[in-house]
C-alpha cells in the first residue's frame, strides 16, 4: 500500500489520480492478474469528467440566462411604465371640462402655522381626471363682501394616484409686519381661514406648462421654497408613484419646523434609492437637531447644489418667491447648464428674466419695435422696448392695477379691453377671450396701443 500524502491540485490531470487512486490502492496484483479492470474505472472516469464538465457548462448557461431574462424583464417593465405615464400624461393633456365644476372640501387639514391641505372631491361624484404632476387648480371664489368673482390659482400638491379628490396646499399670505397697511391675500384668507368642510368651489380642470414629463428618464433636479414645494413635492411624489428608477434629487428649504410644509410626504420620499432628499433650515431652532429634523443648515444656494450633485447635468424645476429663484437661476446659468435646461413657475410678475428670452414681439411686428402704452382709465403711458415679458408686467412697473390669476393665459382673470391698437400672443392662451379684450398676462403691444386699465 502507497502510504504518501496526496496534495489535491486543480489541473485534469490530478483529479483523474485522484479518481484512480483507489483503483491502486485495490489491489496491486489483481491488476497486474486482470488489466481489463483498470481499463472500466479510466472508462467511469472519464465519463464522470465529462459529465461534470457538462453539467457545469449547462450551470453557467442557466446563469447567463437567468440575467439576461432578468435585464430584459427590467427593460420590459421600464417600456411598459413609460408608455402608461406617457399615456396618462396625453389623456391629462385633453380638456375634462369647460368652465368651473363644483367641487366640495372633503377635509381642510393644518400642515403648519398659516398653512392648509385642502382635499377637494367633485360635487358631481363624476370620476376626476389626471393631471401632469406640477399643474395647478384655478378657484374662482364668491367671497362674502365682494361683487366681483376673485380668481385664484394655486398648484396640486399630490400625484394624481389616488383619483377620488385633488389637493391644494395653500398658505395665508399674512400682511407685511413692516408694511401693515397692505391687506392679506384676498384668496389665501378666504381659504385658509373661512373655508369650511363641505362647502362648494368653483373649480377649472388642471392646467399650466410647468410639469414633469414622466415619460422621459433624464435626471432631474426638484427644488421648492416654502410653500412653493406644491409643484415640486408633486412631481417627487410622481416618480414615487410610478415606480421609476429615474435619478432624482429632491430639496426643500424653510426657516425651520415651525414652517416644515407637507412633513410626512417628504419623509416617505427618503426609502427610495433613486431619489436623494435633502431639507434645509436656513434658521432652526434650539431643539431642532440636524440629521433627525432636517439635514442642511442655511439657504439652498447654487453652492450646494455643486457640493451635493456629481455634475451639472440634469434637468432643474423650480418654484418659490421671486428672489430665491433669481439666485438660483442665475447660479445656475453661471454653473453652466443650459438655459432650456431650467424650469420654474411663479405666480405673479416674473421675476426672473432669461439670458435666452426673446423678445415677446411676434411677426406681426420687428423684434425691435418701440410701443407706446396708454392705459386709459389710470391715466398712464409707458414705453414697451422688449424690457418685460408682458402687458400685465408693464402695468405693474407703473403701478396700475389689473387683476391676475395664473400668469398663463388660463383664467382669464387679467383680461382687460383694447380701445385702440392691436395684441398679439407668443404661444396661443388656453383662455378664450372675447373680441376686443387681451389677457395681459400674456399679451404683447403691436404698435402703439391704448388699454381700459
Amino acid at each position: 500500500m502507497c502510504n504518501a500524502v496526496y496534495k489535491p491540485h486543480h489541473s485534469w490531470i490530478h483529479k483523474v489520480r485522484r479518481i484512480m487512486q483507489p483503483l491502486i490502492f485495490l489491489n496491486s496484483e489483481g491488476l497486474r492478474s486482470n488489466p481489463g479492470l483498470f481499463i472500466g474505472w479510466a472508462i467511469l472516469a472519464g465519463v464522470a469528467i465529462q459529465t461534470g464538465l457538462a453539467v457545469a457548462s449547462a450551470v453557467r448557461r442557466f446563469f447567463a440566462r437567468s440575467r439576461q431574462l432578468t435585464l430584459e424583464q427590467e427593460r420590459l417593465h421600464h417600456l411598459v411604465r413609460a408608455a402608461k405615464a406617457e399615456l396618462q400624461q396625453a389623456e391629462a393633456g385633453k380638456a375634462t371640462w369647460n368652465g368651473y365644476r363644483k367641487f366640495r372640501v372633503d377635509q381642510k387639514v393644518f400642515e403648519c402655522d398659516g398653512v392648509y391641505s385642502l382635499y377637494l372631491k367633485p360635487h358631481d361624484g363624476k370620476p376626476l381626471p389626471g393631471f401632469k404632476p406640477g399643474q395647478y387648480l384655478t378657484l374662482g371664489l364668491d367671497i362674502p363682501g365682494r361683487t366681483k368673482q376673485v380668481v385664484k390659482c394655486y398648484s396640486l400638491s399630490d400625484c394624481d394616484a389616488v383619483k377620488d379628490y385633488y389637493r391644494l396646499t395653500i398658505k395665508w399670505e399674512k400682511s407685511p409686519k413692516d408694511k401693515p397697511g397692505i391687506p392679506p391675500g384676498v384668496g389665501s384668507s378666504f381659504l385658509t381661514q373661512k373655508a369650511q368642510v363641505g362647502d362648494l368651489l368653483n373649480v377649472k380642470a388642471p392646467s399650466g406648462h410647468f410639469y414633469l414629463d414622466l415619460a422621459q428618464t433624464t435626471p432631474v433636479v426638484l427644488m421648492g421654497a416654502g410653500v412653493g414645494i406644491t409643484p415640486v413635492l408633486t412631481m417627487a411624489n410622481a416618480i414615487a408613484a410610478s415606480g421609476s428608477k429615474r435619478e432624482a434629487w429632491f430639496f426643500f428649504v424653510c426657516r425651520n419646523g415651525e414652517e416644515h410644509i407637507l412633513r410626512a410626504d417628504i419623509e416617505r420620499l427618503r426609502p427610495l434609492e433613486n431619489l436623494h432628499v435633502v431639507v434645509c433650515y436656513s434658521r432652526p431652532g434650539p431643539q431642532e437637531i440636524r440629521g433627525r429634523h432636517y439635514d442642511r443648515e442655511g439657504r439652498l444656494t447654487p453652492d450646494l447644489l455643486k457640493e451635493l450633485l456629481p455634475s451639472n447635468n440634469y434637468s432643474f424645476l423650480m418654484c418659490g418667491s421671486g428672489p430665491f429663484m433669481k439666485d438660483m437661476y442665475e447660479g445656475l446659468i453661471a454653473w453652466g447648464v443650459p438655459d432650456e435646461r431650467i424650469h420654474f413657475e411663479a405666480f405673479g410678475p416674473a421675476s426672473v428674466k432669461r439670458v435666452s428670452q426673446a423678445k415677446p414681439a411676434t411677426t406681426a411686428a420687428p423684434e425691435t419695435a418701440r410701443a407706446t402704452v396708454t392705459f386709459a382709465k389710470s391715466g398712464k403711458t409707458a414705453v414697451w422696448d422688449g424690457s418685460v415679458s408682458n402687458l400685465y408686467e408693464l402695468a405693474a412697473a407703473q403701478q396700475v392695477r389689473i387683476d391676475y390669476g395664473c400668469g398663463a393665459g388660463s383664467c382669464g382673470s387679467c383680461a382687460v379691453a383694447v380701445r385702440v391698437g392691436e395684441v398679439v400672443y407668443k404661444d396661443a392662451p388656453g383662455f378664450s377671450v372675447e373680441a376686443g379684450s387681451c389677457l395681459t398676462c400674456v399679451g404683447c403691444p403691436v404698435g402703439n396701443v391704448t388699454l381700459d386699465a
